[in-house]
């Protein structure tokens, strides 16, 4: 089944582009998160949205089990295809269309988030969710992971900007979800397939939303001599109903990782924390909200609040945070990333729980998140090869996790489930709702052949047997 599986593919795509050997699908054995490792059976990559068809049609005629794939810089370990095919869309990567008069762009699910922001930006106009890896992650996985980004504070995440998908349905059948031009008089189906992981098919052709340039940005940068004067900050800084763009935080682990890297912002590597805030708009009023927030930083605590005064400093500033996952590197090998969201009044009892479970445990963590959304984001570099600390690590992270959702929280806010939340999804949702989720999954795809053995836990749909075998560094 494999060999002709194999001729049919490269019939459709060209023998360059079919991998079957091992050396060359090791390449794809993991995603963004290194600790899950899941070899393709296969990985095809079509470069048009026909053979996008074709190949999902021909993978459906052979019962075949298949895993979308962008970029590969998710963090769940939604992107491993273990011993299925792998379908790569990074070859489409044309922008069809901008239409400056009604803001929105079609592009190929292939697009990198930043090419659609340059493309745009002689139009007066952006593509506002920014995910820190932005510069390298695509358009069509942003869609399938609901991605957000520092500005989804005021803009919002990947779902608030998609307005229309053209999908291949596991089936081979082509549809369209949304509408370009207006709101859909039927279900919200696009609302379903936006973060639906690449579970429910594959989007050949994405229209989202663009929005208008600020007129002024002003980015601030406030350090405190402790982490729980910054959550107090942004406590105060959102009770003001000021809502700035982004609002984002860094402890001491993070801004000393950033400051010995070649991305070295300028933070004060004395701080205990630092918080980036950036308020953009008209330009009217602007210097209240900048001083509101000055004052706000200031009665919590901070040492000093400093004000970027070029382009220049906006960008240095920015750099150091959205490149703060890649400075880790410098402290140790591997890097567990972990995503979870509570509410903002519950920050400081959070962050405090996380120190004391990271020293029970005898592991550092790095935080670095999305403080005015309450995303966090705990980060525990560590060596995989050290079974004691990976142990360790499992133990840590498994007990962060938990303490998010005791807060009223949820475990990821950005990042997916994929294969490394499904532990969780038993602690935060009911076997009803597990079941509902199924069913709704069987919708788009009654056979669980796209991306088998993701999102749900395997023993909540009854016929399912697409159990995951990837294996997990930190276990």
């Amino acid at each position: 089944m494999r060999d002709a599986l194999l001729a049919t593919l490269s019939a459709i795509v060209g023998p360059r582009w079919v991998k079957s050997r091992a050396p060359e699908l090791v390449a794809y054995d993991a995603d963004g998160l290194p600790g899950y490792r899941a070899l393709p059976n296969l990985a095809v990559f079509p470069g048009t949205r026909d053979e996008v068809i074709a190949v999902v049609q021909a993978l459906a005629a052979a019962g075949a089990s298949f895993v979308p794939r962008g970029a590969g810089t998710g963090l769940s370990g939604g992107a491993l295809a273990d011993d299925v095919v792998l379908l790569g869309l990074n070859r489409l990567t044309r922008i069809l269309e901008i239409d400056a008069v009604n803001r929105i762009a079609r592009v190929e699910p292939g697009v990198v988030n930043a090419k659609l922001s340059r493309a745009v930006v002689g139009f007066g106009l952006q593509y506002a969710p920014d995910p820190s890896s932005q510069s390298v992650c695509t358009i069509g996985g942003n869609v399938a992971e609901n991605a957000g980004g520092p500005h989804c504070l005021k803009y919002g995440v990947t779902l608030n900007h998609v307005v229309e998908c053209e999908v291949v349905l596991p089936n081979g059948t082509v549809t369209r979800l949304g509408s370009a031009f207006g709101e859909s008089d039927d279900y919200d189906l696009l609302g379903l397939f936006v973060g639906s992981e690449g579970c429910f098919g594959v989007a050949t052709e994405i229209t989202v939303r663009l929005v208008p340039l600020p007129d002024t940005v002003h980015t601030l940068l406030a350090d405190f001599p402790s982490v729980d004067a910054a959550a107090r900050a942004v406590s105060r800084i959102v009770a003001t109903g000021i809502v700035p763009a982004a609002l984002e935080m860094m402890d001491n682990a993070t801004i000393r990782a950033v400051e010995a890297s070649i991305y070295a912002a300028g933070y004060p590597i004395d701080a205990a924390a630092i918080l980036l805030c950036e308020v953009d708009g008209i330009a009217d009023g602007l210097d209240d909200d900048v001083s509101i927030i000055r004052h706000c930083c200031m009665d919590a605590g901070a040492r000093d609040v400093l004000v970027a005064t070029t382009d220049a400093d906006r960008t240095r500033l920015w750099q150091g945070r959205k490149k703060a996952f890649g400075a880790m590197g410098r402290i140790a090998p591997s890097l567990v990333v972990q995503d979870a969201v509570v509410p903002r009044t519950r920050l400081p009892d959070v962050l405090a729980t996380i120190h004391e479970i990271a020293t029970r445990h005898r592991v550092q963590v790095c935080n670095v998140f999305h403080a005015g959304d309450g995303n966090l984001h705990p980060n525990i570099p560590y060596d995989a090869n050290d079974a004691d600390a990976s142990a360790r690590v499992h133990e840590a992270m498994s007990e962060i996790m938990q303490a998010c959702i005791d807060a009223g929280g949820t475990i990821t806010g950005e990042h997916g489930v994929g294969l490394d939340k499904l532990p969780y999804m038993d602690r935060l949702f009911t076997a009803e709702s597990l079941s509902a989720m199924c069913r709704i999954r069987d919708v788009f795809d009654p056979d669980r052949r796209a991306n088998p053995g993701k999102v749900v836990p395997v023993h909540s749909c009854k016929e399912w047997h697409g159990t995951p075998r990837a294996k997990r560094a930190a276990t």
